[in-house]
């Protein structure tokens, strides 16, 4: 059974010197010019979140390292005697060894989070259904800005609503994960604090989704909430974010919004239509999920639209 395959290659790629997945792989090219070891995959296989299938990578794993071995003991064995048996079939110290694959690994990790962090250091406008009882069935819009800074990924956020009782103003961390985008927002001089769980950012990222929960600001009584969350990537900062958002008036549309800021998009009214049956999707038996096809619809309306207009 296969093991410990994401340190073997990092292990390997140290050996070998090559710094990115792109050289690894084309090591493993020169081996074979149809090798199965794929690009595309290949940074699960690194990361440990999956394992090559085809046992042709194995074997021209074997060949690559000139080992005496079949490819089959690449995946089977354990760690310290992969370590042992490259480090003395090349000739180089199995502590150093190690630590060039720890350092090269952290070095390509860190590149990564600061090539994520500048994906999606933008400013955004959300659109959510108000949590107040007075204006219950009404769109409320905020602005999200994310901009790089102090910790582990280097993003924090700042999001704003203009309410009836006066400007609201949270911010805190942006956190990416492997299957999720998280936002923790805490009201800057008060106690409110809003969590927002989105699908991961994708390329172009014009546009993301999720579910934000917290409580309502306006109303008699506490009121635990939770709404689905549209957050569209501006192309500009906003002119005069401070006072910018709000209940968006019942005869007012997102689309028609959007369009105020310069994204004007092909369809309103279908479009329309689209925004607001993901705004308003309700709970399978209790249980809050958006399924992900129906985000992807939106997704594709907003890249198609970032896109045409990149050069823009």
């Amino acid at each position: 059974m296969a093991q410990h395959i994401g340190q073997k290659l990092r292990l390997t790629s140290a050996l070998l010197g090559t710094v990115t997945r792109k050289e690894l792989a084309a090591a493993f090219r020169a081996i074979n010019p149809k090798t199965a070891f794929d690009l595309g995959r290949a940074d699960k296989w690194l990361q440990g979140r999956a394992q090559p299938r085809e046992h042709s990578v194995y074997d021209d794993w074997a060949k690559l390292l000139r080992l005496e071995h079949p490819g089959a003991w690449i995946a089977d064995c354990d760690l310290p005697d992969f370590i042992a048996t490259i480090s003395d079939r090349h000739g180089v110290d199995r502590a150093e060894l190690e630590r060039r694959a720890s350092a090269q690994f952290e070095t390509a990790s860190s590149h990564e989070e600061r090539s994520l962090a500048f994906a999606l250091a933008g400013t955004y406008a959300c659109y959510s259904r108000a949590w107040s009882p007075y204006f219950r069935g009404q769109f409320i819009k905020g602005i999200l800005s994310i901009e790089p800074g102090p910790g582990m990924h280097g993003l924090t956020a700042t999001y704003r609503e203009s309410l009836p009782t006066g400007q609201l103003v949270l911010g805190g961390p942006v956190t990416p994960a492997k299957r999720a985008l998280y936002v923790h927002l805490k009201e800057v001089g008060g106690d409110a604090q809003f969590f927002i769980s989105l699908f991961p950012q994708s390329q172009p990222g014009s546009v993301l989704g999720g579910y934000m929960c917290g409580t309502a600001i306006i109303g008699p009584e506490a009121q635990p909430s939770l709404t689905r969350i549209l957050i569209v990537r501006l192309r500009a900062p906003l002119p005069g974010a401070a006072s910018w958002g709000g209940y968006l008036l019942p005869d007012q549309s997102i689309s028609g919004d959007l369009a105020s800021l310069g994204i004007a998009i092909e369809q309103p009214e279908q479009v329309d239509r689209q925004l607001t049956r993901f705004l308003v999707g309700g709970s399978d038996g209790g249980v809050h999920q958006v399924p992900p096809a129906e985000f992807r619809a939106i997704l594709d309306v907003f890249d198609r639209h970032w896109l045409r207009h990149s050069g823009a």
